[in-house]
């Protein structure tokens, strides 16, 4: 992790593969398939981390075969209960606001593995999803506060991007109501 507690990339492929198999077995192929395009649709074709992160799992006593049989790719692997702890670490992390392509994929992972945790863990994460917009917001306020009087396309620009973060406050204060 990085000093603030948020993922790095290699971490957010662990919480991909862990949460892929905390929602269910399946074969390995599968898995990696699965993982690599979920993280390409979020980062764009950027993250060339798939392969040995998820190998790693399996060297680790995080994910094994079903039946404890090796059979390579084709091999149904499952979430160990040491997999399960640290698919919770890593739920637990920090996010940033998303303005970068591995921020969007940490709250996309998040959200999509958030049905997974506890009543009382989702209430922690929905907390942390809205403080983050609050930073979000109250970081691209003051910048239009310094900077956003000079009219034109980055007046315009800086405009939407606060509508965007609004939205997104917005949404994770409904997330956090309904927790």
């Amino acid at each position: 992790m990085y000093r603030d507690r948020s993922l790095i990339p290699s971490e957010a492929v662990r919480l991909a593969a862990l949460g892929a198999l905390a929602l269910g077995s399946k074969p390995y192929s599968e898995l990696a398939t699965e993982v690599r395009q979920f993280t390409a649709r979020i980062t764009g074709p950027s993250l060339d981390l798939v392969g040995p992160p998820i190998a790693l799992l399996k060297v680790e006593g995080l994910i094994e075969p079903e039946g404890g049989e090796e059979q390579g790719e084709a091999a149904v692997m499952r979430i160990t209960p040491a997999g399960r702890a640290e698919f919770e670490r890593l739920m637990g992390a920090a996010l940033r606001p998303p303005v970068n392509d591995l921020s969007k994929l940490a709250l996309a992972l998040k959200l999509r593995f958030l049905d997974l945790l506890a009543p009382e863990q989702r209430r922690i994460q929905a907390e942390a999803m809205v403080e983050m917009a609050e930073q979000e917001l109250t970081r691209l306020q003051d910048l239009e506060r310094r900077e956003g009087g000079q009219g034109g396309a980055f007046s315009g620009w800086l405009a939407h991007e606060i509508d965007q973060a609004d939205g997104r406050l917005a949404w994770f204060r409904t997330l956090l109501a309904e927790s």
